[in-house]
């Protein structure tokens, strides 16, 4: 679990760039024709939360404790729901509330198989 733990924060961080300009591009699509959908403030959101599990897979891959797997349930779990949550017509979020939640499935895992009490 910990090349898992690497490969996903490294590509967290960097999918953080590209779900960042998406959303941007999905918010000002969304105020110029005035639709009321909120999808590209959920992707700037999911993007900032991606990025946070994204260090935090990093940082705590060698850890032996729950605490790393604890954080990371919860931010990528939180990115998925509101990646699923707010993404109306921007569709691309639904992928990113999908790799959010294989991170959070994966971390539940890692908990579970991992079972040295600390």
């Amino acid at each position: 679990m910990k090349t898992w733990k690497l490969v996903s924060g490294i590509l967290s961080i960097v999918l953080f760039v590209v779900v960042s300009f998406q959303s941007c591009a999905a918010g000002l699509g969304n105020a110029l024709s005035e639709n009321g959908e909120s999808g590209g403030s959920g992707g700037i959101l999911v993007a900032i939360l991606m990025l946070s599990g994204g260090i935090v897979s990093v940082a705590t891959r060698k850890s032996k404790g729950r605490g790393g797997n604890i954080a990371l349930i919860v931010l990528f779990g939180l990115a998925a729901l509101v990646g699923f949550g707010l993404a109306g017509s921007f569709t691309d979020l639904y992928i990113w509330a999908f790799w959010c939640l294989i991170n959070a499935i994966l971390a539940v895992v890692a908990m579970i198989t991992n079972r040295e009490d600390v």
